[in-house]
C-alpha cells in the first residue's frame, strides 16, 4: 500500500469544483457536460498526469498553472453529420470540461511539459532537485598545528 501525503487543499479544491458546477447548472453559467478520467502518479523525477481525451483536437485543449493549481480545460465537439432522429443511442460525452488539480510542493511549475498521443494527454511536472546539506568549512586565524609547534619546542628545551 502506497503512503500518500495528505494535502488539505486538494480536498478543498475538489469541493470548490463541485460547488462551481452546481452553481453553474442552477444559474445557467458555463455548461460542463463531462469530465475526463485523470490518473496522477509520482515518478522519480516528476509528477505525471494522464487524461483520457479521445477524439479531441489538441488545439481544443488548454493547460494553465496559477497559484500551484494545474487546470486542464477544453471542449470535445459533436461533429457527426447524421440526422439526430437516425441515432439509436448516443453515449459518448461532448461539450466543455475543466479539471483543476493542486500541485504538490517541490515542483517546477515553469517547466511543465505536455504531449497528446492516441487520445491520452500526458502532463509532466518536473520535481525540484532535493537540496543536499552544504558542508561549511570552519576557518581559524591560527591553526591547531601552529599552536602545537611552539609547545613542542618548549618541551624539547626543558628536556635538554
Amino acid at each position: 500500500m502506497a503512503i500518500i501525503r495528505w494535502d488539505p487543499f486538494r480536498e478543498m479544491t475538489q469541493v470548490q469544483n463541485q460547488l462551481n458546477r452546481l452553481v453553474d447548472q442552477v444559474w445557467g453559467g458555463r455548461q460542463e457536460s463531462w469530465l475526463p478520467a485523470v490518473d496522477v502518479f509520482d515518478t522519480k523525477d516528476a509528477v505525471v498526469l494522464k487524461a483520457e481525451l479521445a477524439g479531441m483536437d489538441p488545439d481544443d485543449i488548454q493547460i494553465e498553472v496559477e497559484d500551484n493549481v494545474l487546470t486542464i480545460k477544453g471542449e470535445r465537439r459533436f461533429e457527426e453529420k447524421v440526422d439526430e432522429e437516425r441515432y439509436y443511442r448516443v453515449e459518448r460525452r461532448f461539450g466543455s470540461f475543466q479539471r483543476s488539480l493542486a500541485l504538490p510542493q517541490g515542483v517546477k511549475a515553469d517547466e511543465i511539459g505536455a504531449a497528446y498521443d492516441d487520445g491520452i494527454l500526458t502532463v509532466s511536472v518536473p520535481k525540484v532537485e532535493e537540496e543536499k546539506p552544504k558542508r561549511i568549512e570552519v576557518k581559524a586565524k591560527k591553526t591547531v598545528e601552529a599552536k602545537k609547534a611552539p609547545e613542542a619546542e618548549k618541551a624539547g628545551e626543558t628536556g635538554k
